[in-house]
């Protein structure tokens, strides 16, 4: 049994609190929404993203969606990104190849642009759901200067709840295997100095959002 086996068993053994409290009601979503249909879901995660200063970028079909991507890495010869199984553009691949882009070793801080899918996005706040694991290093999204996050429309929740709820339904039995799980709400900024807003200071200054599909 590994170390991080032990300290699970431990934790899994221990008395759980608030063992006697009922099971919670229905939930009230925090961001309510009237319209939860796949336009409207659309277009409200497309708002709220650009309202959190990231650039969204609506592309019909995988094939333009890949000729973005390559537009977005430019003359760079290398990315960092989650393995491209992940990242649901068929052909991208064969596309970054041929166009001379390599994909670097996970934590190389040197490359300019990092490429990941996203595990959801949430309609509510604009923000992406990436839950990190085998194949999905976290820092293709935390340490390049720009971020690139492929959103298939299909992947477009309501809100967080809705996200969890759908976890929850499932079993959590996957959601225990991930590494992590990181919201992300637009490019890294911070008014620490000043209370003037900073970007970039603690991960991509900019989030490059493509939307692939129209529902």
């Amino acid at each position: 049994m590994t170390s991080r086996e032990t300290i699970l068993s431990k934790l899994h053994a221990a008395r759980q609190p608030f063992a006697g409290l009922p099971p919670a009601g229905d939930m009230i979503p925090v961001v309510p929404a009237e319209d939860t249909g796949p336009a409207a879901l659309r277009a409200r995660f497309i708002a709220a993203a650009e309202a959190l200063s990231c650039t969204v970028t609506a592309c019909p079909d995988a094939d333009a969606a890949i000729r973005h991507i390559l537009g977005l890495v430019g003359t760079d010869s290398t990315i960092l990104s989650w393995d491209l199984k992940h990242v649901p553009l068929p052909g991208l691949g064969a596309a970054l190849a041929g166009a001379g882009i390599a994909i670097a070793a996970a934590g190389d801080a040197s490359v300019r642009a990092g490429l990941t899918g996203v595990d959801a996005a949430l309609a509510a706040t604009g923000s992406l759901l990436l839950a990190s694991g085998p194949g999905k290093p976290r820092g293709a999204s935390l340490l390049p200067e720009v971020h690139i996050a492929v959103v298939a429309a299909g992947q477009i929740v309501p809100d967080l709840e809705t996200w969890l709820a759908a976890q929850r339904a499932a079993g959590l039995e996957h959601l225990r295997q991930l590494n992590s799980v990181v919201m992300i709400s637009g490019p890294s900024r911070t008014a620490d100095i000043a209370m003037e807003t900073v970007m970039g200071v603690h991960g991509p200054g900019a989030l490059q959002i493509v939307l692939v599909g129209e529902s």
